[in-house]
């Protein structure tokens, strides 16, 4: 009788401590549900559909291309249209006039250029569809002096869109990173005689920043791999690790080995050294994260976080040149742009990583932590499944897109969450455990 009196007195906190989990888990339910019936940005798993303003100075007048990816500019114009239906004489006409009444060019003291928006063509650049229109400005005076671009076609409707500005002076045989337009930044000093190596370098880090906040492939990669970080491999499952200095260790060599192995690729892809078809590296990006995300609900590696980070972090790199190799940078303008662009992926990763390894640490010290880590690696697992089958060209669309760019709408709505259901759970001392395998009982 007393064993089972004392069976029972235990069982009635582990109920109270299942509830309250279930609790916990809902509101993260109802998260993932509001961000799927919200309004999405649109933004891609990987966005490489960006608009590129190509130009070219002459003495008196500065010619380019404005190369528009037509996915996001059917979805900012809210219109059907396909690479077909874009060189149809007609609507070529009104997509001409869209873009010109979204371009002008101006002396600083506002006096206007002459802009002209000619052709019309499909191109396909890095895997993408682009209508790809001639520019020409003209200044007044007939000299090619320092003027301000303006530019918002696409971007005023689709936010999360950018638009990339490079320049090639006149003489030269390769362009340079001038800046980033975006929903907030419309108008962009362009110098004649091209931009200088701050310059260019403070655009290329701009450009890291958004390339990787707005890729939520690469973003799942680096969290499926900071799930099991505070944890330990033991006998084929993740326990609990005690020793608080050694886990921040292994989100540091995690973080370490993902940073070393992309930027070896970039650095290789983007001088011309290695190369591989656009299709077979976003299949392998989605293949990383499902690895990865099996790996974070039981181990497949035990120990190795940092060899898979290195190795599919070497996939990542490759797809982080793409973007580059679009810009045609001659090879000094590249050193350039190429360390700026790989300084902002490393602090947006930086940054994922302050919002969300405090949280997870919190939590990997109480039992919800097993349900938390396998709902968010299921989830994962999910996402990257049907990347992968689009990738792969088993799927048409991905019908989970608008779940991804929910996520990447609204980061800090997630990280939030997750604060607040590690804070709640630590709270509540039956929920908390000190040793022991993970999810087991306070000893």
């Amino acid at each position: 009788m007393p064993a089972l009196a004392h069976s029972r007195s235990r069982r009635g906190p582990l109920r109270r401590c299942a509830a309250r989990a279930g609790t916990l888990l809902t509101c993260l339910a109802a998260l993932t549900a509001v961000l799927t019936v919200t309004e999405p940005t649109r933004a891609s798993a990987h966005p490489l559909s960006t608009t590129a303003i190509l130009l070219d100075a002459a003495p008196d007048q500065v010619t380019g291309e404005v190369e528009l990816p037509i996915d996001r500019l059917a979805i900012a114009l809210d219109q059907p249209l396909t690479p077909k239906t874009v060189v149809n004489p007609a609507k070529l006409e009104e997509l001409r006039r869209y873009v010109l009444g979204h371009t002008s060019a101006a002396d600083s003291d506002g006096t206007r250029w002459t802009t002209a928006v000619s052709g019309g063509r499909v191109r396909r650049i890095d895997g993408v569809d682009h209508l790809v229109f001639d520019l020409m400005l003209r200044p007044p005076t007939g000299t090619v002096h320092d003027f301000r671009l303006t530019y918002d076609a696409i971007v005023h409707h689709l936010l999360s869109h950018q638009i990339l500005v490079s320049l090639r002076p006149d003489g030269s045989h390769s362009y340079t990173t001038v800046g980033v337009l975006d929903w907030q930044q419309h108008t962009l000093a362009i110098p004649a005689a091209g931009a200088s190596t701050e310059h260019g370098f403070a655009a290329a880090v701009h450009l890291g920043i958004r390339h990787i906040a707005e890729g939520a492939d690469h973003l799942l990669f680096l969290i499926m791999l900071l799930l099991p970080a505070p944890l330990l491999a033991r006998r084929g499952r993740w326990v609990r690790a005690d020793d608080l200095r050694r886990s921040c260790l292994r989100i540091v060599h995690v973080v370490t080995a993902f940073a070393i192995g992309h930027s070896i690729t970039l650095a290789l892809a983007a001088l011309g050294y290695i190369s591989a078809p656009t299709r077979v590296v976003e299949s392998l990006i989605a293949l990383s994260i499902l690895v990865s995300g099996i790996h974070a609900i039981r181990p497949l590696v035990p120990g190795g976080e940092a060899w898979i980070a290195t190795g599919f972090g070497l996939m990542h790199g490759l797809a982080f040149a793409a973007l580059l190799g679009d810009l045609d940078l001659g090879r000094g303008s590249l050193v350039t742009t190429l360390l700026g662009f790989n300084l902002g992926i490393e602090l947006t990763q930086l940054m994922v990583v302050a919002l969300l390894m405090p949280s997870l640490l919190i939590l990997s010290r109480t039992r919800i932590y097993p349900a938390v880590r396998l709902t968010i690696a299921t989830i994962g697992i999910v996402l990257a499944a049907a990347w992968l089958a689009e990738r792969t060209t088993l799927l048409a669309n991905n019908p989970l897109n608008h779940v991804t760019d929910a996520l990447i709408a609204h980061p800090f709505l997630v990280a939030g969450t997750l604060a607040a259901v590690a804070a709640a759970s630590w709270s509540m001392p039956d929920l908390r455990t000190t040793r022991g395998p993970e999810g087991s009982a306070a000893r």
